[in-house]
């Protein structure tokens, strides 16, 4: 009894993985054939092209209303992190992105990848690598940007 008894419990576990790992299927918004992975990815590079840019209004459909960062040890909300864009004091001249790892579990996402940028911070030159990490959440049909966490290569 024993031993039949674990095997049902070893197979419900395994078909438990199996629905776990199903991907997502494909919305509206997206290209036929194009992944929620891709999507992601491209949301990531369309982030800091519009950080560069200074376009305040991309980084606000992209970053949640409750959004929160963690910048090199220091709490960020979407509301410091967007007047810091519009003020100038955190821009982007040129960046350079690593190959990104994408992990969607539903309807929550994260991305993970390292990036080299060049800029001013605090209104002087510099150039930084930083390894960071995304958490994304679909809401309404569209994944948005819920938590992020960067640091600084040393």
């Amino acid at each position: 009894m024993r031993k039949f008894a674990g095997a049902a419990l070893l197979l419900c576990a395994c078909t438990g993985l199996l629905f776990a790992q199903t991907p997502a299927t494909p919305t509206a918004g997206q290209a036929k054939g194009s992944s929620v992975s891709q999507t992601l990815m491209q949301m990531e590079k369309d982030w800091l092209a519009a950080q560069k840019a200074g376009d305040i209004d991309k980084l606000s459909q992209i970053v949640a209303d409750d959004w929160v960062g963690i910048n090199n040890g220091k709490r960020e909300t979407r509301q410091s992190y967007l007047a810091a864009v519009k003020s100038g004091e955190a821009k982007i001249e040129s960046f350079e992105i690593g190959p990104m790892s994408v992990k969607v579990l539903g309807s929550v996402a994260v991305v993970q990848d390292s990036d080299t940028e060049t800029g001013l911070t605090n209104g002087k030159d510099s150039r930084r690598k930083y390894v960071w990490m995304d958490v994304f959440v679909k809401r309404a049909g569209k994944w948005v940007a819920l938590r992020s966490q960067d640091a600084i290569v040393k």
